[in-house]
């Protein structure tokens, strides 16, 4: 008989009161970043995000709704994000290279970090074998160098979907950080058996997709989530620095009655001297700095048979 696979969390358990004390630059205190979600979908094939569901095939419906983010709703939040002064993080589907070119260059004008994002949102890590996974997150990576001239050093995961090898994977692909997990306010470090990889703070809440589609949170709402969380963060940064961060979809956020509500919350926090306007890359620089990677955790010791 198969005993059953134990998954453990792959993180180590720390509590935030008993950290090593280090600081964001200037002695900011909370560091805060708006990841634009830019995302292709196969028509008629794969996974979809939809507004309308059970619509037959061909569903024209939830296709042109989430194509208003590449013709529209991404170029409005880019030049929102471009007047208020706020360094835009692109999670790309590599695919819209090729279906929406503009969107990237825009992106580009305004020094956007891109993190892999999948080749479609149509896909999913899930039931890929290791050298599948390994050779879709390479191909990611290498269509971003070959774009922008740098491999991207994030990875979000489609529908946020692991396997039990992606932390694996990432890490022999090039990948420094994973945009997927909030466990902490705090990055954290991953244990993966090749080089490290960092989980920097994914805000699975402070999320359009997963609040506004999934759950109905109302736009006004949402932007009351997030000063709510920004103005707690703050409170807390007092004792230790924390990351806050942004998700939104450029087919949900760029819609004009969203955008207007999280407008007035990203004019909230950037009027406060105390938030720190960054990238996943950046937050990554200075904890590395300050918390380096700890030493490998050592190997379970094996079953005597």
């Amino acid at each position: 008989m198969e005993r059953e696979q134990t998954v453990v969390a792959p993180y180590r358990y720390a509590p935030i009161t008993s950290r090593p004390s280090w600081s964001w630059p200037d002695g900011k205190r909370v560091a805060v970043y708006v990841a634009l979600g830019v995302e292709s979908y196969r028509l008629g094939g794969g996974h979809t995000e939809d507004l309308l569901h059970g619509v037959p095939a061909p569903d024209l419906v939830n296709a042109a709704w989430r194509d208003y983010g590449n013709r529209v709703g991404a170029f409005r939040v880019l030049d929102r994000l471009g007047e208020l002064g706020i360094p835009p993080t692109v999670l790309l589907n590599t695919d819209v290279y090729d279906a929406a070119p503009e969107v990237a260059e825009a992106a580009r004008k305004l020094d956007a970090e891109f993190v892999g994002h999948g080749l479609s949102n149509s896909d999913s890590l899930q039931g890929m074998s290791p050298a599948e996974e390994r050779a879709y997150l390479g191909a990611v990576a290498e269509r971003i160098h070959q774009e922008e001239g740098r491999a991207p050093q994030g990875w979000s995961s489609p529908w946020l979907t692991q396997t039990t090898s992606t932390l694996e994977s990432l890490t022999a692909a090039g990948y420094r950080y994973l945009l997927d997990l909030r466990a902490d306010d705090q990055p954290l470090w991953l244990d993966t058996p090749g080089a490290p990889l960092l989980a920097i703070p994914y805000p699975l809440e402070l999320n359009d997709s997963t609040s506004m589609i999934s759950r109905g949170v109302t736009a006004r709402d949402f932007a009351d989530m997030i000063v709510d969380e920004f103005d707690e963060l703050l409170e807390a940064a007092d004792r230790q620095p924390v990351v806050l961060g942004i998700v939104v979809h450029s087919f949900i956020s760029g819609a004009p009655f969203r955008l207007h509500p999280l407008t007035r919350a990203l004019r909230h926090l950037r009027a406060q001297d105390a938030a720190w306007f960054t990238q996943p890359a950046a937050i990554a620089d200075i904890f590395t700095a300050a918390v380096p990677p700890p030493a490998p955790a050592p190997a379970p010791l094996s079953e005597t048979p």
